[in-house]
């Protein structure tokens, strides 16, 4: 009995091509183009990022020195007002002292001008006041007597004049006296009330001045 023949599959089912597929190709030319396009772009890109960064890095810079340049000017403004207030201060200082100095010398040359001029202010209104007491430093009471007494004669003071001698007055000061009134001219008291007045005054400016600091 015959055996069937196998199947092989060697059998030409028909003509088939072998070769690999063709693959797409793009130009030379249109690669150059997209590249140079692709690099424009990044330059572009890289270009803005740097100009962000850069006026980023200049507002800064340029908010840091606007802050500093303040401070600096805050700062020697204080240091001006300080220098002129000092400056004032000794200068009125300086003033005070010469117009002391002055007024010792003044008094050591005339001593009873002081007392003359309080004689003469106080006489006019001492109509019907029965007598006036003067205290002075005695060094100068004859010399107080002779002025009281020329005062009486064009004022018209018809009253006692009692001049007495006190150690406790300094020359150029003096203590007038009558029933209902006095006078008194106290060297010392005003230079007080100098002092005083030049305080109130330096103090006023410099309150002034840190006003006119903090209004906007």
């Amino acid at each position: 009995m015959a055996q069937p023949a196998r199947f092989t599959f060697d059998l030409d089912m028909g003509t088939r091509s072998t070769a690999a597929p063709a693959k797409a190709t793009v130009p030379e030319d249109l690669v150059a183009q997209l590249v140079a396009q692709a690099r424009e772009e990044a330059y572009a890109e890289g270009m803005a990022a740097g100009e962000r960064n850069s006026t980023a890095m200049a507002a800064q810079t340029l908010a840091s020195a606007a802050a500093a340049l303040a401070t600096h000017t805050a700062e020697m403004a204080a240091a001006l007002d300080d220098a002129t207030n000092q400056a004032r201060r000794e200068a009125i200082e300086l003033a005070a002292t010469v117009g002391r100095k002055l007024a010792l010398h003044l008094l050591a040359r005339f001593p009873t001008l002081e007392l003359d001029a309080l004689i003469a202010e106080c006489m006019q209104s001492l109509n019907g006041v029965p007598h006036l007491v003067i205290r002075c430093h005695p060094s100068i009471a004859d010399g107080i007597r002779d002025v009281a007494t020329a005062h009486m004669q064009t004022s018209g003071f018809s009253g006692r004049l009692v001049v007495m001698g006190d150690p406790d007055q300094r020359v150029g000061d003096g203590k007038l006296e009558w029933v209902d009134g006095g006078l008194v001219r106290d060297i010392a008291a005003v230079s007080k009330d100098i002092d005083r007045k030049i305080s109130a005054y330096l103090a006023a400016k410099a309150g002034a001045g840190k006003a006119q600091e903090s209004s906007p």
